[in-house]
């Protein structure tokens, strides 16, 4: 019997860049739009249109260069946001605008200030606007998890009759358990007269950590639309990850009678990709992606696995994407053979002055390294990208004196602006020495809200990955930076966030927040 198909619809250009500091430019959008292609993610919300400029911009960027994907905008239930999404949209070969309005009690009262019927109005308005630019719409009842399910069955009717093809049902607010959850989509599939005239969708959030379950539920009870993001970002706790629904139900196909149609093998390249552009680690206990996922530290663990990988293990690792290729390139190595690597790892190199900088760091690498691992090349190309695109300071120099019962020093050297300039300054220990260094040189006034060491690779000489957080006047950035000396990608890491301050601030408007 043929298994239905389960439609991914990954947001992570939309509400992933929700996170604070999470703010993607264009060419980072189209980079990860890219990747979710090649992925054969089958809807990419690219973008909320009408929030700014920039946003419009990037919405109309992945539009132009995404094939084979449908590229989704974001639109709250206005004539002027469906039409902002509209002309966004209008290169794309496949496209949908998806617009929202709340049907909770809570919403309609303090929110929106509008009546029941009001709200069913203009939500039916909302969509036929909408049909006009596409017959591709999907509407969203927001807070429908704690809607009234009269009201909502009534809405959902509605909006169908009006063209919607699509009706997803957020857990806005991450407030529904599994079972709850599961209850309300097949009420709802089987209440609604016309619910046969449209796929029915999910959007969960992970405040209580059952953004994965409740979709999964939802999914068990007839929903064939998940709405995710890579490594789970959103705002606030995060939404459901992308990875985790794919893989729960590829494994499970003794329980899920439906597919999706994924290349999983590039879920952690495309998990990396969002990590390095956004500067949100991923945990090493993360499932599927995280860097403990596949090992097995425990005697019995590895004894079972080694004779049939079957006893612990219920996926393959390079089902995901994960691979025990070493590259085996040294300081004589030609660009050609590090470019076809590159290629074989799913990275795509624009131009050849984007070439020119990775090969150039990877040269450096390779006189600290021995073995230079896949891994160390995606940080050497995160690396060479952060700087083509926002390095208005730059690295030149950095020296650290530190030593037992003494205070640190560090004296840092930067190109500002095309000018050198030298600073020194004590501090805590290495680390903060070299942050205030910097901060000397450049006049900072920032707080430093976060900041974290992984290891990249294991051994000793492997290159330490530093993710920093910054706050200024209210705006957060993240900043990343990798090198085998951990003082060093720290500076790396803090100059990447304050080169991030400056690029020209995109303020834009939250989809969930203001009056319809």
């Amino acid at each position: 019997m043929s298994k239905d198909k389960l439609i991914i619809f990954d947001t992570t250009l939309r509400d992933g860049e929700q996170s604070p500091g999470a703010s993607m430019t264009r060419d980072e959008k189209v980079r990860i739009a890219k990747a979710l292609e090649k992925m054969r993610v089958d809807v990419i919300e690219a973008g909320f249109p009408i929030a700014s400029v920039g946003d419009f911009e990037a919405v109309n960027a992945v539009a132009k260069v995404i094939k084979d994907s449908t590229v989704c905008g974001l639109a709250r239930a206005k004539e002027a946001d469906i039409d902002r999404a509209g002309e966004a949209l209008k290169p794309a070969e496949s496209k949908r605008i998806h617009t929202f309005l709340a049907t909770s009690p809570i919403h309609m009262q303090h929110k929106l200030h509008m009546t029941p019927d009001q709200v069913v109005e203009q939500a039916v308005h909302a969509v036929k606007r909408a049909r006009q630019w596409t017959d591709n719409v999907e509407f969203s009842p927001e807070d429908a998890g704690r809607s009234e399910l009269d009201f909502l069955c009534r809405v959902i009717e509605a909006v169908i009759d009006a063209g919607a093809t699509t009706i997803n049902i957020p857990d806005t607010v991450g407030y529904n358990i599994p079972q709850q959850f599961g209850e309300l989509l097949k009420n709802l599939i089987e209440r609604v007269p016309n619910a046969d005239k449209a796929v029915f969708s999910v959007h969960c959030h992970n405040d209580l950590g059952l953004a994965v379950a409740n979709s999964l539920s939802a999914v068990l009870n007839g929903a064939r639309q998940v709405e995710c993001t890579i490594n789970g970002l959103g705002e606030r706790a995060g939404n459901a990850a992308l990875e985790e629904i794919v893989m729960a139900v590829r494994t499970r196909q003794d329980i899920f009678a439906c597919d999706t149609t994924l290349d999983t093998t590039q879920i952690l390249p495309c998990s990396r990709l969002v990590s390095g552009i956004t500067g949100f680690p991923v945990q090493p206990n993360k499932a599927v992606v995280g860097a403990n996922a596949f090992a097995h530290e425990s005697g019995i663990h590895q004894d079972g696995v080694l004779k049939s990988r079957e006893t612990y293990e219920i996926m393959r690792a390079q089902d995901v994407g994960w691979t025990d290729n070493r590259i085996v390139l040294g300081k004589l190595s030609g660009r050609n053979a590090f470019k076809t690597r590159l290629k074989d790892l799913g990275i795509e190199i624009a131009s050849e002055e984007e070439l020119n900088e990775a090969f150039a760091r990877f040269k450096d690498l390779a006189d600290k390294k021995h073995e230079i691992y896949d891994e160390d090349l995606q940080a050497v190309v995160k690396d060479a990208f952060s700087t083509m695109e926002h390095e208005s300071l730059k690295l030149i120099a950095l020296k650290v004196c530190s030593e037992t019962g003494e205070t640190p020093v560090a004296t840092v050297t930067l190109n500002v602006r095309g000018e050198e300039y030298t600073g020194s300054a004590p501090g805590s220990g290495p680390v903060d020495a070299s942050f205030r260094a910097i901060d000397s040189v450049v006049g900072n006034h920032t707080q430093l809200m976060l900041y974290s060491v992984n290891n990249i690779t294991s051994g000793t000489d492997s290159q330490g990955e530093v993710s920093v957080r910054l706050e200024k006047a209210g705006r957060i950035v993240n900043g990343q930076g990798a090198d085998t000396d951990i003082v060093i990608a720290s500076a790396k890491a803090y100059l990447n966030a304050l080169n991030r301050f400056e690029l020209p601030a995109n303020p834009r408007a939250h989809p969930q927040l203001g009056d319809v």
